[in-house]
């Protein structure tokens, strides 16, 4: 099994990953897997992750994740001023919307716990933690803007022109269960070590 650094890169190095419209993510380098003979990096965002849900007027229990280009074109710009007033700046990264600045630590109040089903309608129920930041209002709709508590983690490849990307999600699928298993025994290495 290979680390990081054997293959060119060192724990908590910043690499950058591209989306095909030319957005950008800054990336921590977590861990380099090597799986089939093919280098495999675990990453995670430098800034925070955000959600932006909708709340329909009518409907307070249903809340939608805010997905849609489109909509998340109109309603941007409002969103970056909302939390410009608590000196964070929302950005448009590739894969994830994010967040820069210093956020509060959550309190108790602050965090709420959703499960998107498969119609990316909301349910208060497990797994994912959220902390509300700001809430807003457009054309009949509340939104509410949270940072996510457990860190978005990706995984990329270098492709034939030596640039990181995305792994599709056919080829996550297919290579998941190895990626698991190594960062498993990492995690006991880790762990025998202390």
């Amino acid at each position: 099994m290979s680390t990081a650094k054997e293959n060119g890169y060192s724990q908590d190095e910043t690499v950058i990953l591209k989306d095909e419209t030319g957005r950008e993510l800054t990336c921590y380098v977590e861990q380099s897997l090597d799986v089939e003979a093919k280098e495999y990096v675990l990453l995670r965002p430098v800034d925070d992750t955000v959600e932006i849900f909708s709340w329909q007027a009518d409907k307070e229990e249903e809340a939608f994740l805010v997905e849609e280009e489109e909509v998340l074109d109109e309603i941007f710009p409002i969103a970056q001023a909302v939390l410009a007033e608590q000196d964070l700046t929302l950005k448009r990264s590739a894969f994830a919307l994010t967040v820069a600045g210093d956020v509060p630590p959550p309190t108790e109040e602050d965090i709420l716990t959703l499960e998107i089903d498969d119609e990316g309608a909301v349910a208060p129920l497990e797994p994912e933690q959220l902390q509300f930041l700001a809430n807003f209002y457009h054309e009949d709709h509340e939104y509410e803007i949270f940072k996510r508590l457990d860190p978005l983690l990706l995984f990329a490849r270098r492709n034939n022109a030596g640039e990181l990307e995305l792994l599709s999600p056919e080829e996550f699928q297919r290579v998941q269960p190895m990626l698991e298993e190594q960062l498993a025994q990492l995690e006991d290495e880790m762990y025998d070590e202390e």
